[in-house]
């Protein structure tokens, strides 16, 4: 089993910064992707950024290019989202999830799931 929480959420004002953490315990993810999603009221969960477990490979949504950054800390088991220029429409509540499979974090079906940290980004 793999435990992963999310911190670091909180209020911002549009085109401010935050910085994501998604601490895993129990079975390691070392050899494992991870990535983030996030979820708006009364909208489905999305697709935010991806990182293999190397680091080598990253991948992110459209709408986050160029203002976030995934990364990853292996020693410390737990990755990162920073948020550069956050607009309104960021708001929402992030979660990380760990997958075996880089190609399959985005189709939103990963195994392991944390219970999201809210970000409200206001104008």
């Amino acid at each position: 089993q793999v435990q992963l929480v999310e911190s670091g959420g909180g209020l911002v004002q549009a085109g401010g910064s935050l910085r994501l953490s998604c601490a895993a315990s129990g079975r390691t993810i070392n050899l494992w992707a991870t990535g983030w999603f996030r979820q708006a009221p009364g909208k489905e969960r999305e697709f935010v950024a991806a990182i293999t477990w190397t680091s080598s490979i990253t991948d992110y949504a459209d709408s986050v290019k160029g203002r976030f950054t995934i990364s990853r800390d292996n020693a410390k088991n737990t990755m990162y989202l920073q948020m550069n220029s956050l607009k309104p429409e960021d708001t929402a509540l992030y979660y990380c999830a760990a997958d075996p499979s880089f190609q399959r974090l985005r189709t939103i079906k990963a195994p392991y799931w944390g219970q999201g940290t809210q970000v409200t980004v206001s104008s």
